[in-house]
């Protein structure tokens, strides 16, 4: 039995079809992002959709919903941060923000970390589905 090429290429599905954003809408993206990390806690939650899920280093681990609010805040206000390795991909209303951070705040050593947050553009304003970060030394 023989398979076609046709037969044997990718489907045409949504994610092969992925591009980016254009250069406002990442500007958007990324001030949002930094705000998240810089702008306190209840920044956080008025640029995050109701029942995101977020992934910290252990403790807290995973958290969904009210438990990020409690966690992010004893762990926001961060001084300054540096985003490096930035990287974004769009799918239709999706898109994923991929970077490198170092955050720093007063008696606290420099938090470095892999990080990745997920956003919903839902009917034009971008909303923060997920947000998960690895820790690096």
């Amino acid at each position: 039995m023989t398979v076609s090429t046709a037969t044997a290429t990718r489907p045409a599905h949504a994610a092969h079809k992925s591009g980016t954003l254009s250069p406002h809408e990442q500007g958007i993206l990324w001030d949002m992002e930094e705000h998240f990390w810089t702008s306190g806690a209840d920044n956080a939650r008025a640029t995050t959709a109701t029942n995101a899920v977020m992934v910290f280093p252990y403790p807290p681990g995973i958290l969904q919903g009210d438990q990020i609010w409690t966690h992010l805040r004893e762990r926001t206000g961060w001084h300054s941060v540096a985003m490096a390795e930035r990287r974004v991909m769009r799918c239709h209303d999706i898109a994923i923000l991929t970077y490198r951070v170092s955050a720093e705040k007063p008696d606290v050593p420099i938090y470095k970390a892999l990080c990745a947050s997920t956003y919903l553009n839902d009917e034009d304003t971008w909303l923060r589905i997920s947000h998960q970060q690895t820790a690096v030394n």
